[in-house]
């Protein structure tokens, strides 16, 4: 190789090309990437905004801040955003698509089209949802739950519902890329029970949406069909069932609740062993376990239809089922905590998110056990309760392990480094002002506060006062990220290769990377997350 063309191919992906149709036609798995990361935070903050002001109008028992009907809207638009829009696509389509192929040793995805095709798709579906929300008021809730959607809603149902049924496709076409390229393009040595616990993670995400995904898109389908041209499938006015409805839906939307925690404990995995500086606990258990949860969430859609009047015997065995996929959740709790058992633990910004994690998740899954008894769901169903649930789970482990995984990368992504202080200011931010948000809801919920409501008796302001107390402090911990992050990429110290001294292939090459990734091809020799051999050199 000539010394020009050497130097052409070490450069890195982000020194040539700043057109914007180079940026739009791209097929370089780091830029779209990067494309993604830029789409689903501007969803985030559309979302957040929602949520705002639905805690605005909380403060107090009267309504207030905005209409009733302008309320539904408000908290349909911040599920439909926050869920199909940010939560399903945030680390599979950020983070996994920037980190797989380097973390396998790949020069790209095995579908390099593929990939920038699924963005578009994910953006027009996305947009197209947004303007029929937005301007036509839809006030379904982000299950377009029937006979509602069908019979009486009467604005844009048909519109937003479209814009999911695209957005699917993207799901299902990242699933399928990851799916081939962890299984065809790993690097020499790189045997399964090498891989990261990361691939791992994202490997089983992609299994999700790929069985689970073409069931939502049936489901939307049959509820288009039904509304348009009148045919009777869920609505009982047209001798259709409603039930049938909820079952193909939460079909889909429990696995889906693993499409978007599976790749957080992914990433929260690999953030514990760096700053632990100590092998993972029990790495085949953990890896194992990722796989074991896949199957389980298949398993329990029936435990949100404990009141809908299914049968009690079919409720039994979900909630048997239930009860059992806590067991490989409990394994990978356990696991972080036995990698932190006397390990040299850092308490950097990284790690402050990852713990942040671990306790969230943690609280999350006790209360899932709780709505997994019969008795105790029928009592709490309905209620904050559930909501505080949803959101342990789903905000306080999703989006700060997000975070976490953001920051951990972010030299690798960008060559420059974030201070760190700010960082921890912004990770404690988040910590507490989510817990001052969601816990106060648990106490409302289990005292009987239904959720969904725009007035509620005077009793329950005190803990709705602290609940958009606590917003407002968890919105200063997301937007504290966005501006120093923004500030690192011109300001920001340079970034050495590995600047954690981290185990994995991704931090065998430049910060940020070339094109291809690496200049010569990878080889593993070693097991994954060998700690005492780095430490020791």
């Amino acid at each position: 190789m000539s010394e020009a063309a050497a130097n052409q191919a070490s450069e890195s992906y982000l020194s040539r090309g700043w057109r914007l149709r180079d940026w739009l036609f791209t097929t370089d798995h780091k830029r779209v990437a990067w494309l993604y990361t830029v789409s689903i935070t501007a969803f985030f903050f559309l979302g957040g905004l929602a949520a705002l002001v639905i805690r605005l109008e909380l403060l107090t028992p009267e309504g207030d801040v905005v209409s009733a009907d302008a309320y539904n809207q408000l908290f349909t638009i911040h599920g439909v955003v926050m869920v199909w829009f940010f939560l399903i696509p945030s680390i599979p389509n950020t983070l996994g698509n920037f980190l797989l192929p380097l973390m396998v040793g790949a020069k790209d995805l095995a579908f390099p089209k593929l990939n920038i095709i699924s963005w578009y798709i994910y953006t027009i579906g996305g947009l197209f949802t947004i303007a029929a929300v937005i301007t036509s008021g839809v006030d379904t809730g982000w299950t377009f739950y029937t006979p509602y959607s069908t019979q009486y809603a009467d604005r844009a149902v048909v519109a937003a519902l479209t814009g999911v049924f695209v957005v699917g496709f993207s799901s299902i076409l990242t699933g399928i890329n990851f799916i081939v390229t962890t299984h065809k393009m790993r690097a020499p040595g790189l045997t399964w029970f090498r891989l990261p616990l990361f691939v791992w993670a994202n490997y089983a995400t992609s299994l999700v949406m790929v069985l689970a995904t073409p069931v939502l898109s049936a489901t939307l389908i049959l509820l288009i069909l039904e509304r348009m041209l009148g045919i009777g499938i869920f609505d009982p006015a047209l001798g259709g069932d409603p039930i049938l409805f909820q079952h193909l839906f939460w079909f889909y939307s429990h696995p889906a609740v693993y499409i978007m925690i599976l790749p957080g404990m992914g990433v929260v995995s690999e953030l514990i062993t760096c700053f632990s500086r100590k092998t993972v606990f029990g790495y085949h258990g953990m890896a194992i376990s990722i796989l074991a949860i896949t199957v389980f969430g298949f398993l329990v859609w029936g435990h949100h239809m404990f009141v809908s009047g299914q049968s009690l015997y079919a409720g039994l065995m979900f909630s048997f089922f239930t009860f059992l996929v806590a067991l490989p959740s409990a394994i990978k709790t356990f696991n972080w905590t036995a990698t932190l058992y006397k390990g040299k633990l850092i308490f950097s910004a990284v790690m402050i998110y990852a713990l942040s994690f671990v306790g969230l998740f943690t609280i999350g899954g006790f209360t899932g056990i709780f709505l997994a008894s019969l008795a105790v769901d029928v009592h709490v169903h309905d209620t904050y309760f559930v909501v505080a649930h949803f959101h342990y789970i789903m905000v306080g482990g999703m989006v700060t392990a997000y975070l976490g995984g953001l920051h951990f990368w972010w030299p690798k992504m960008t060559g420059r480094m974030y201070p760190e202080i700010w960082a921890k200011v912004a990770a404690l931010a988040l910590f507490i002002g989510f817990n001052l948000t969601f816990f106060p809801q648990y106490l409302m919920g289990y005292a009987g506060m239904p959720r969904r409501y725009q007035t509620y008796p005077e009793d329950f302001q005190i803990l709705h006062v602290m609940s958009s107390l606590g917003a407002g402090v968890l919105a200063i911990g997301y937007l504290l990220p966005l501006v120093y992050l923004l500030w690192s990429l011109r300001w920001g110290k340079r970034a050495s290769p590995n600047p954690w001294r981290a185990a994995g292939l991704e931090w065998r090459t430049d910060s940020p990377p070339p094109k291809h990734n690496f200049l010569e091809p990878q080889t593993v020799t070693g097991p994954p997350y060998d700690y005492d051999t780095i430490d020791n050199k």
